[in-house]
């Protein structure tokens, strides 16, 4: 597997591992301000990832189908959607603009929380996989730098991530070692999800339209359903906005520059 390949899985988990270490220079807590900034940027890298780095390839690549090059695109978005869907209903697990609520369905707050970011990694893992197949695959339309982007812009979106979930943990009384490592853990699931989507396109080439599609689908469900309520519920309302231009711009130039 190319030295870039490589790269692409392992750049988001340490943009986890990062933002999880902010225990050891921040406060127990992180102001509500500060979480709507960093909400609100990952969100806008998300939302520009979804559309620039899958859905706009997805479409591209299905081009031979004439009128009908929309339907791979809207069948895996959809699919997408259904799916984080599915996983929201059946997973307990602590909604990010809910972390005042106490654990549900007998569980400790820690283990929702982690399953909370597990739902989180899964469609960006996703996302980089499809991406790399794409290019391992000879589509004229992804680089190798494309993924490689799109892994950089991820990285980005997960350190304030990874910031907004270990330091509750470290506020609930958490020694920061323990905070720390179950923070950067809860971001390995991302290079399992991209090596697994990368062996499913590599079986079925065909399908990677549907597969770009689907974890865009994923990952816009996790921007609509927890991080853009999180940056514009309550107070401050304009920071969430003013960070999630400000994330997608950057994704934005990411993705067109390098890719």
């Amino acid at each position: 597997m190319k030295t870039n390949i490589l790269f692409s899985m392992w750049i988001p988990f340490f943009g986890t591992c990062l933002g999880s270490a902010m225990v050891f220079f921040l406060k127990n807590q992180i102001s509500e301000k500060l979480q709507k900034v960093l909400a609100g940027f990952a969100a806008g890298v998300m939302m520009a990832a979804s559309f620039w780095s899958l859905l706009l390839p997805s479409l591209e690549a299905s081009e031979d189908m004439g009128k009908w090059s929309f339907f791979p695109a809207a069948i895996g978005f959809i699919c997408g959607i259904g799916f984080l869907l599915l996983l929201d209903v059946v997973t307990p697990h602590i909604h990010f603009d809910k972390q005042q609520e106490g654990p549900s369905r007998g569980l400790k707050r820690t283990t929702e929380m982690m399953l909370a970011v597990t739902l989180h990694n899964i469609p960006e893992g996703m996302a980089v996989g499809v991406v790399c197949a794409g290019w391992l695959s000879g589509n004229s339309n992804i680089s190798s730098t494309a993924a490689l982007a799109l892994a950089i812009g991820i990285a980005i979106q997960n350190f304030p991530e990874g910031a907004i979930v270990s330091m509750p943990l470290r506020a609930e009384g958490m020694k920061k070692g323990k905070t720390f490592i179950m923070g950067a853990l809860s971001g390995i699931v991302e290079p399992i999800a991209t090596a697994l989507t990368i062996l499913a396109a590599s079986v079925v080439v065909t399908i990677l339209p549907y597969l770009q599609a689907f974890a865009a689908g994923a990952m816009i469900y996790v921007v609509t359903e927890e991080l853009i309520p999180q940056a514009t519920g309550g107070k401050h309302t304009n920071l969430g906005t003013l960070s999630f231009s400000l994330g997608f711009v950057v994704m934005m130039i990411l993705d067109v520059a390098l890719g």
